[in-house]
């Protein structure tokens, strides 16, 4: 992302099949860096809402639900970006 936008430089995009477990996600992703980098993120929705961001600065971290995902489809959005990692 890094050459195509000037906010960020790695997008990470995963999905959660509930609302409970995007929450989670998001959380343990906040609770991870700030253990380990000593870096606070800033989250942006909820759960509930289908799609949860949280901006790290350098990441911003996207969970959705599957159906979220595929609604904004940020992968074809952003498809100019350099796809480091794929898990499924």
């Amino acid at each position: 992302m890094r050459e195509i936008a000037p906010f960020t430089d790695f997008f990470i995009l995963c999905s959660g099949t509930s609302d409970r477990m995007l929450q989670a996600l998001a959380e343990a992703a906040v609770e991870w860096i700030r253990e380990h980098y000593h870096y606070k993120g800033r989250l942006e929705g909820e759960g509930i809402d289908g799609w949860i961001l949280v901006d790290f600065g350098d990441v911003i971290l996207h969970v959705f639900t599957p159906e979220k995902r595929s609604y904004y489809n940020l992968e074809e959005l952003w498809s100019a970006g350099k796809v480091l990692l794929r898990l499924q």
